[in-house]
C-alpha cells in the first residue's frame, strides 16, 4: 500500500515574497552581496525565489552549489575550503544564504568572525511560511539569551525522573530568533531557542527521556519506551531503556574514533524554545521527514533541548559526528534558583510571544 503524502500547502508563487520578506527581517539591501551556498539537494525553487526577491530588493546575489547532498546526520561536515577560492569568496560577502547544516564546521567560524552573517534554511515551504519569525521573537529570545548569560548554575528536573544539574560560563550563550539580521550572526530561518554548552565536566545526574519526547536528529521520531540516562563528569555513562535506548547507544557508539573515544557522550548544547509557531505535533500532523521537523519540533516553546556530542560551535574542542538532539517535554528549568520554565510552560512574561495565525 502506497503511503500517502501530504499536499504542499504554500503556492510556490509565493515563495518570492517569503523570501523577500526574509531578506528584509535580515536587513539587506542595494549595495549589499548575498552568497547562495546550495547543494544537489537544494530546491530549485527556493533558488528562484531567492534570485527574484533580490531583484525586487536590489542587492547583488549569485549562487555557489557544493559537489556533494550534505546529509542531515553528518554535522560539522566541511562544505567550503576544500575548493580553491570558495572560502575567500565568501569571506567578502554581506550574507550567505545556505542551505544544509553548516555548523560546527571551522569555515563557519571564520566567516562569521569577519562579520558575514549567515542564514541557514533547510525547512519546507509551508514551514517556512509558518515559522517565520512573529513579532516579538526577537526581544523574547534576547532576554532568555541575557538571563542565561547571568546564570551559573542550572538545575533541570521532572516528574519523569530527570534531576540534571551543570554549571556553565566557560562556553557563550548562543541565540536564534530566525533571522541572521547582524554582521557577523547566524541563524535559522523558523526557529527560536536559546542554548549553552555546559562547563566540563560539570554536568551530573540523570535524565529520563519520555514517551512523546522528539529524536530530532538524527532519527526524526517520537520516542516510544523511556531512555533512563547516567551522567557523570560531564558525560552519558549508562543508557538504559528499550528500543529507543538501544537506539541511542548504537548512534553514539557509531560516533567513536576508537573504544576509547568518550566524546560522543559529552554532553553538547542544553537551552531551551521558545517560538509559539512551532509545534510539538509536527511529526504526528506531517510526517517524520526531516525537513519537516527540523525547526518546528526544536523550538516549541519551553522544551528543554538536551544534546550529545560536539562542542565546537561554542568554542570548545569536541567535533564528534556523534550528535543527539533531543527537545524534552514537561521539564522544569531552574537557573541559580530561579524558575524559568515549569513543566514545560514558559513562565518568565517576557519570553512568552504571542502566536500568529498564518
Amino acid at each position: 500500500m502506497e503511503a500517502a503524502v501530504r499536499t504542499q500547502e504554500v503556492n510556490p508563487a509565493k515563495l518570492a515574497m517569503l523570501f523577500k520578506k526574509q531578506f528584509e527581517l535580515c536587513n539587506v539591501g542595494p549595495g549589499q552581496t548575498v552568497a547562495i551556498v546550495s547543494d544537489l539537494g537544494t530546491r530549485r525553487e527556493y533558488i528562484q525565489a531567492a534570485f527574484a526577491a533580490a531583484d525586487e530588493l536590489g542587492f547583488d546575489i549569485y549562487e555557489m552549489c557544493v559537489n556533494m547532498i550534505p546529509g542531515w546526520t553528518k554535522v560539522g561536515v566541511p562544505t567550503i575550503g576544500k575548493c580553491k577560492g570558495t572560502l575567500e569568496a565568501l569571506m567578502q560577502c554581506d550574507m550567505i544564504m545556505i542551505f544544509h547544516v553548516p555548523l560546527f564546521a571551522a569555515w563557519l567560524r571564520k566567516v562569521m568572525d569577519n562579520k558575514v552573517r549567515v542564514q541557514m534554511i533547510i525547512d519546507a515551504p509551508d514551514d517556512l511560511e509558518q515559522l517565520q519569525s512573529p513579532p516579538g521573537l526577537k526581544e523574547a529570545v534576547l532576554h532568555a539569551h541575557r538571563v542565561y548569560e547571568h546564570s551559573t548554575n542550572i538545575r533541570v528536573t521532572s516528574k519523569a525522573g530527570t534531576d540534571l544539574t551543570y554549571s556553565r560560563g566557560e562556553y557563550p550563550v548562543m541565540s536564534q530568533y530566525g533571522m541572521a539580521d547582524e554582521p557577523g550572526r547566524f541563524d535559522h530561518w523558523g526557529v527560536g531557542l536559546i542554548h549553552t554548552f555546559p562547563n566540563e565536566g560539570s554536568a551530573q545526574g540523570k535524565v529520563v527521556i519520555q514517551p512523546g519526547d522528539v529524536i530530532i536528529l538524527p532519527y526524526c521520531r517520537y520516542v516510544v519506551d523511556p531512555i533512563h540516562l547516567t551522567i557523570e563528569n560531564g558525560h552519558v555513562t549508562s543508557i538504559e531503556g528499550g528500543l529507543d535506548a538501544t537506539l541511542m547507544r548504537e548512534w553514539l557508539k557509531s560516533g567513536q574514533e576508537s573504544d576509547d573515544d568518550r566524546d560522543p557522550y559529552a554532553l553538547s548544547h542544553l537551552g531551551w524554545g521558545l517560538n509559539p509557531q512551532c509545534r510539538w505535533d509536527s511529526i504526528a500532523l506531517y510526517g517524520d521527514a526531516p525537513e519537516r521537523s527540523r525547526a518546528a519540533s526544536r523550538c516549541f516553546p519551553g522544551n528543554f533541548l538536551f544534546s550529545t556530542g560536539p562542542n565546537s560551535q561554542g568554542g570548545g574542542k569536541r567535533t564528534t559526528r556523534g550528535h543527539y538532539d533531543v527537545p524534552m517535554r514537561n521539564c522544569t528549568i531552574e537557573l541559580d534558583g530561579t524558575v524559568v520554565v515549569e513543566e514545560g510552560r514558559l513562565i518568565d512574561p517576557k519570553m512568552i510571544v504571542p502566536a500568529v495565525r498564518r
